[in-house]
């Protein structure tokens, strides 16, 4: 079993950054894919970015490339992603979430996350 909790979030204005945390509890293997996804309003859910807890692979949607950073913090055993330029379109609920298949690539689909956290608001203003 495995629990999310993330922080972070807020109102910011155009060009802003802000850094979103997750902290899992639990025992996290390194296979463990640690992503993170975001939901519009009247939007569906949609992938943001990933890493593998073993910190080897990342990916990235298209749309956040160059902007955001995924990391794992040993010393604090949570994922970030830090989120610069941030745009009006990044508003949305973030959620963080947890992959625990044996695979050796990044999943971004969000069927294949068994757990998540219970999201936070990232709203950027105009």
């Amino acid at each position: 079993q495995v629990q999310l909790v993330e922080s972070g979030g807020g109102l910011v204005q155009t060009g802003d950054s802000l850094r979103l945390s997750c902290a899992p509890s639990g025992y996290i293997w390194n296979y463990y894919t640690m992503g993170w996804f975001r939901q519009a309003p009247g939007k569906e859910r949609e992938f943001v970015a990933a890493i593998k807890w073993s910190g080897t692979s990342t990916n990235y949607a298209d749309s956040v490339k160059g902007r955001f950073t995924i990391a794992r913090d040993n010393a604090k055993n949570t994922v970030s992603l830090q989120m610069n330029s941030l745009k009006p379109e990044d508003t949305a609920i973030y959620y963080c979430a947890a992959d625990t298949g044996r695979t050796d690539w990044i999943q971004t689909s969000s069927r294949n996350y068994e757990y998540w956290g219970q999201g936070t608001q990232v709203t950027v203003s105009s």
